[in-house]
């Protein structure tokens, strides 16, 4: 495992639509470890391929309980990664980005999505999430469709990096 360079709004690839996950090996369950490591280092909530230079339909997300902080923090891997189903309902956040470093912005985000992808092994799979999970799974799809957070912001304003999560 490697901790990857985090790539800067600049650069071209977080402006691209990412190619599709079609093959399962090893070279993506390493990307895949690496991916999770440079999350966790950074430190965020999530991260996308593209926001390492990879142009691929890859999600990490590592997430707790809103609610309850002793339930212990929930770890997703989704490939090709795709909102079926969200609410009518919208929520104003705070979110930042690795990407974006040192600015936060104001964001309107479904309530509730579901989200349909592949695990690490290619397996299909389903994620019903709501609340804060909810923005990290719009945000990261988002990074996969070559949109950053700052594209759909209400405001955005220069932030101390470590008084707020990242995603």
């Amino acid at each position: 495992m490697a901790i990857r360079k985090i790539y800067p709004y600049q650069e071209a690839v977080l402006r691209q639509k990412a190619q599709p996950v079609e093959v399962f090996d090893e070279d993506l369950q390493i990307l895949i470890d690496d991916m999770i490591e440079t999350m966790r280092e950074a430190p965020g909530v999530g991260l996308a391929a593209p926001q390492i230079g990879v142009s691929k339909q890859l999600i990490v997300v590592e997430f707790g309980n809103e609610d309850d902080e002793t339930i212990p923090e929930q770890l997703f891997v989704v490939a090709n990664p795709e909102i079926v189903q969200q609410s009518e309902e919208q929520v104003l956040g705070i979110e930042g980005c690795l990407s974006v470093p040192g600015f936060a912005g104001e964001v309107a985000r479904s309530q509730v999505v579901t989200v349909r992808g592949q695990n690490r092994q290619g397996k299909n799979m389903k994620i019903r999430a709501q609340g804060w999970l909810a923005r990290i799974f719009q945000h990261e799809i988002d990074h996969l469709n070559g949109v950053l957070y700052t594209d759909r912001a209400e405001k955005i304003w220069q932030s101390d990096q470590d008084e707020m999560e990242t995603i």
